[in-house]
């Protein structure tokens, strides 16, 4: 059943693309580029995240897959993972460019049209596929170094910042993570989290006044925080008051949105 369910999404999926990708204007066939996306993956690769408990592997993996399906489609489209730990910043895993050339289709008749993008879309199926085999890699991948020790997340975002100077048209960051902030000599969650929301708030301020003496500012990129907690978490494992932080930060940044899954 779970086979069957799985081509049927694809199949759905598939036609969706096309749909999107392919209209007919005047009796004519039409090919609409979507905008160039640069995708940035942040994976916690620290000892608060086991990537190996059932629910959270299903949890990323799903994530991962939308990730790719939603954000790879022209050619030039760069999709990107890096492990978060102690050496965030010089954490990237692999990185990924797009080689399927869009269709041309400019003064061709409607079925030989619809035959190129029905080409082009099975090499970008293609091109996904490969992506999430690394990106699956990826996540599976075990730290057992002991960069694991610290969890610096916020050296994510001058990797985000250079990603956005970059020609991309959209940049979808999302981090795959419990976003507990564990740094020696600068934000530790694990040891002192915020006890309110106000203090959230607060913190996050002085930390955009830091960030913000580069002039970082980051209204291309979208970020999506994808926990390891399931709805009935509590508050002591899922701690309400750290997301508030984050969400304040990234407003603050100028990012065009911000979700928490």
């Amino acid at each position: 059943m779970k086979k069957l369910s799985y081509v049927f999404l694809s199949l759905i999926f598939f036609s969706s693309i096309f749909l999107v990708a392919c209209v007919t204007k005047n009796n004519e066939v039409v090919f609409q580029v979507p905008d160039k996306t640069h995708t940035l993956i942040f994976i916690d690769k620290t000892a608060s995240v086991d990537v190996s408990t059932p629910f959270v592997a299903e949890k990323f993996k799903k994530i991962l897959n939308d990730a790719i399906q939603s954000n790879i489609n022209i050619k030039g489209d760069k999709f990107d993972v890096y492990f978060i730990h102690e050496n965030t910043s010089k954490g990237q895993f692999f990185g990924y460019t797009c080689k399927a050339k869009n269709p041309e289709i400019e003064g061709v008749n409607t079925n030989d049209a619809k035959l190129a993008i029905h080409d082009y879309e099975s090499k970008i199926n293609k091109e996904r596929s490969k992506v999430f085999r690394m990106a699956s890699n990826a996540l599976m991948n075990k730290n057992t170094s002991t960069s694991n020790l610290e969890t610096n997340i916020l050296a994510s975002i001058p990797v985000i910042a250079q990603v956005q100077a970059g020609e991309a048209e959209r940049v979808q960051v999302y981090y795959l993570s419990d976003m507990i902030e564990s740094v020696k000599n600068g934000r530790d969650f694990q040891k002192k989290a915020p006890k309110d929301e106000e203090e959230a708030k607060n913190w996050a301020i002085q930390d955009f006044e830091k960030i913000n003496r580069t002039q970082i500012e980051l209204s291309k990129v979208s970020v999506s925080m994808i926990l390891p907690f399931d709805a009935t978490a509590s508050s002591k494992i899922n701690n309400p008051t750290i997301s508030i932080y984050w969400k304040t930060l990234f407003e603050k940044l100028g990012v065009s949105s911000f979700e928490e899954k």
